[in-house]
């Protein structure tokens, strides 16, 4: 029987290419997404560990503790610590680090690299360890900044160059005095590194006479559990906690590999849909091979062959075929891992340096992957041979689906497809993330439903532009009939691009939907003109209100500034408003009371009101910062959005006891309203700054249309694989079935139908099949993408479901062009097909 199975797929290698090439496709995609992020999940790692070369332990400040728990800020990590530190018996130095945001302007004055990877921080005395310098010499003084080796190449900036940056807002112009080399990982991925003095350093990031951290390194022949052990006694340890340079590495390693599980994971979750899709084609092809050799495995039947043993040949040819498409989708999936990396590099986001990394459990996956799909999907065509009677196929008549078979499939179909909307609509009352388990349950048991009824349901669909058919003549009239001969065979051909379809529309009614709402949010909350902010989302410095007031044409400004605060014994961040202009700049329906803010009354959204029971004219004492407490009245309870909600209070309350006011974001409204003029005056008002963006309610809406753009074309990108599997299969399904009716065919030719007929009827045939199967998907896609939309609007006051009816017949028309493409090899070998040799074929 191995033998066999061998002859067989030998002799069967022009009608199983397309099956390997399917299966190739999903096993290159499995195999190039853990190639890419084992390699960067390496090389990160690596690049991460080097960062420790000069903490052997770190010591960081612990919270305070103040009457009912924490307070809201650290003890002070100061320069008499970091002495402490140093005095250590077995402390070679210590080092005190002080990090925070640092954006760098290029000579045009744009901002150099990820505005989120943008640091900076100090640079310790006259020469750090952890920079060693390339040229030029240490900072002194605000004026004077060093900048890593990186940057200064991209930007063409040398030792002497004078720089625009900022660390929070206001445009400082200080001169580059040195250029270092750095390890550091944000640098490696394309971002900026700028170090000051330490003093300048402490000053600028608001945290004067202060660090973060104290790096502390061991002398040579001492330990970092015995170096920390000799710390923990000398430091006080209600103030400071220790961790040694190896528990920071390992952390740091695994927080690492943690990010990568979830991009690993959504590039695997869109492999499996390739797989997924692959999956119609093997078992149409194994069905129809079968069904083309049914005499054949008859006669093995006849001659001692048992059922079992004509499944395992089946099955071992199944096998053959996922180990040559296994081994050739894991050499495609290391080309597509490495350029992935390379890809990176262009698109301004450079991988660290490092090896490619080929896993063992990366060839395994392939093995496993590429064979299991294949035997399992090949597992119930071989079933299906072996029931097949001797006697029936030595007289040529197929086993055609009984009555009895029909109704049990249709009948599963009917509970499946029942079970999964009745779960899907019961979700679609549920809140939020309890929803979204359920949801994703009845969407497959949906999925399932209707491709086990696809059968069922092509008749009536396909009998529906029988009328369009009937305008081509003969060959559309056999087209249709062909369509519907098979019932599985195209529902299987047609749920392959069903699927693809499915998740396509889906997203791109939710993207169409969530934008259309969050339009309708900021148009109906905002009343202000411009909000002004950082580009990367960091807090804004609050100079930057001060310097909006003075403005020309400023008629209202508000800062939206979170403070940390203790509220009834829990903690809370709280926002902090100018109480006397926030009515101008904002319009929140109330539920409770009015919408009034001062030095006594503040306002909560409902979630947070029903949360402490809170109601109009409730009071309750807020524990600032500093541990000062101030009791307030809740003026009204106000209907939140996205863009704001919890406890709104003036922000006369809260900076006098906060070490740190922290815009991020400043509400502005002007005389003129918004304008190009005016939009630009304010640009220039605060020193035309790369890092601060001045939007209207127009540029916000553009930006988030912007950002749900990129996640759709990222979608449609991952899902091409399925499309393109999907469209292997209408291929596949064609070729083999001209092979199947080549005696027809030539019967036809025979009695007068001409190759550009033969032709016709191959791509009508083709395009009917397409479009059925794009009609059930934009179907299950607007269904859930309407069901995911009520999960979203259980949160979202504001969420509008939008149908994209464009983009839909977009997809129709792509369906159709995908169908004609399909049939051009099937159609032209078709009509070559010569006439007497196919009347005499068996």
């Amino acid at each position: 029987m191995f033998r066999t199975a061998l002859r067989n797929v030998s002799a069967h290698k022009a009608r199983l290419l397309m099956t390997v090439l399917a299966v190739m496709l999903g096993v290159a995609f499995v195999s190039g997404t853990l190639v890419f992020t084992n390699s960067l999940s390496d090389a990160l790692q690596k690049q991460s560990a080097k960062g420790f070369d000069h903490v052997d332990v770190a010591v960081t400040p612990r919270w305070k503790e103040g009457e009912g728990g924490k307070t809201g800020a650290y003890h002070e990590l100061t320069r008499e610590l970091v002495d402490a530190s140093a005095a250590v018996p077995g402390a070679a130095r210590a080092i005190g680090t002080v990090q925070g945001f640092t954006a760098l302007a290029d000579k045009d004055g744009k901002l150099i690299g990820d505005g989120f990877q943008s640091q900076g921080g100090n640079y310790w005395g006259a020469e750090d360890p952890r920079y060693p310098l390339v040229s030029g010499r240490a900072p002194k003084g605000e004026g004077e900044i060093l900048i890593d080796s990186r940057t200064a190449e991209r930007a063409g900036y040398e030792v002497g160059d004078t720089v625009r940056m900022s660390v929070d807002g206001p445009v400082l112009e200080p001169v580059v005095t040195g250029v270092f080399t750095t390890d550091d990982g944000n640098v490696a991925a394309g971002g900026s590194l700028t170090l000051f003095d330490t003093a300048s350093a402490q000053k600028l990031f608001g945290k004067a006479g202060t660090f973060d951290e104290i790096a502390v390194e061991a002398k040579d022949g001492v330990s970092d559990t015995a170096l920390r052990a000799q710390l923990e006694k000398a430091l006080p340890s209600d103030a400071v906690e220790t961790t040694t340079g190896t528990r920071l590495a390992d952390d740091q390693a695994k927080a690492i590999a943690s990010s990568m599980s979830g991009l690993k994971q959504g590039l695997l979750v869109f492999a499996g849909i390739s797989l997924f899709v692959g999956t119609f084609i093997i078992a149409n092809t194994f069905t129809m091979l079968v069904a083309q050799r049914t005499k054949e495995l008859a006669l093995m039947r006849a001659v001692g062959a048992s059922r079992r043993q004509v499944t395992r040949s089946v099955l071992i040819e199944a096998f053959v075929v996922g180990t040559v498409a296994a081994v050739a989708g894991l050499v495609a999936g290391v080309g597509i891992g490495a350029g992935l990396r390379s890809l990176m590099g262009t698109l301004d986001a450079p991988m660290p340096d490092g090896p490619l990394v080929i896993s063992p459990g990366t060839v395994g996956s392939a093995f496993v992957v590429g064979i299991l799909v294949t035997m399992l999907a090949a597992w119930l065509p071989g079933r299906r041979a072996a029931k097949i009677p001797p006697v029936a196929a030595m007289s040529a008549l197929h086993a055609t689906a009984t009555t009895k078979s029909l109704v049990l499939r249709n009948t599963l179909g009917a509970l499946f497809s029942a079970a999964g909307v009745a779960v899907v609509l019961a979700a679609t009352t549920m809140e939020g993330a309890d929803g979204q388990a359920p949801m994703g349950l009845g969407a497959v048991l949906l999925i399932i439903g209707v491709f086990v009824l696809t059968p069922l349901l092509s008749r009536p669909l396909i009998a529906a532009v029988a009328p369009v058919l009937r305008v081509f003549g003969v060959s559309g009239k056999l087209a249709r009939q062909n369509a519907v001969r098979n019932p599985r065979r195209t529902a299987a051909t047609a749920s392959a691009l069903m699927i693809g379809l499915t998740l396509i529309t889906g997203m791109t009614v939710m993207a169409g939907s969530l934008q259309k709402s969050i339009d309708k949010m900021a148009a109906s909350a905002l009343e202000a003109d411009y909000m002004v902010s950082m580009v990367n989302g960091r807090p804004l410095s609050s100079d930057v209100e001060k310097e909006l007031k003075r403005a020309d044409g400023v008629t209202a400004t508000s800062p939206m500034r979170n403070a940390y605060a203790g509220v009834d014994g829990q903690d809370e961040y709280l926002t902090g408003v100018n109480g006397a202009t926030i009515g101008e700049l904002t319009d929140f329906p109330m539920a409770q009371g009015a919408f009034e803010v001062d030095g006594t009354r503040a306002v909560v959204d409902e979630d947070t009101a029903k949360s402490y029971g809170w109601k109009a004219g409730s009071a309750f004492t807020l524990v600032r910062e500093d541990g000062a407490k101030r009791k307030l009245t809740v003026s009204g309870v106000y209907r939140a959005n996205e863009l704001v909600r919890g406890i709104l209070v003036d922000t006369a309350v809260l900076d006098p006891h906060a070490s740190e006011p922290a815009d991020m974001m400043v509400m502005v409204k002007t005389a003129d309203g918004t304008s190009d003029a005016t939009k630009e005056a304010l640009e220039k008002a605060l020193g035309a700054n790369p890092v601060i963006t001045v939007q209207d309610k127009q540029d916000l809406s553009n930006e988030i249309a912007k950002m749900f753009t990129l996640i759709l074309n990222m979608v449609y990108g991952l899902l091409a694989m399925a499309v393109i599997v999907a469209v292997l299969g209408v291929v596949n399904t064609l070729a083999m079935s001209v092979f199947e009716r080549s005696q027809e065919i030539g019967m036809l030719r025979a009695i007068g139908l001409d190759s550009k007929g033969v032709k016709r009827m191959v791509r009508l045939e083709s395009l009917v099949i397409s479009l059925f199967g794009a009609v059930l998907g934009l179907g299950l896609g607007v269904f859930f993408g309407w069901a995911a939309g009520e999960l979203v609007g259980s949160r979202m006051a504001t969420y509008e479901l939008v149908l994209p009816w464009g983009r839909m017949g977009l997809f129709l028309l792509l369906a159709a062009v995908v169908g004609v493409l399909a049939a051009l090899w099937p159609a032209r070998r078709a009509a070559r097909l010569n006439m007497l040799q196919a009347i005499k074929a068996e």
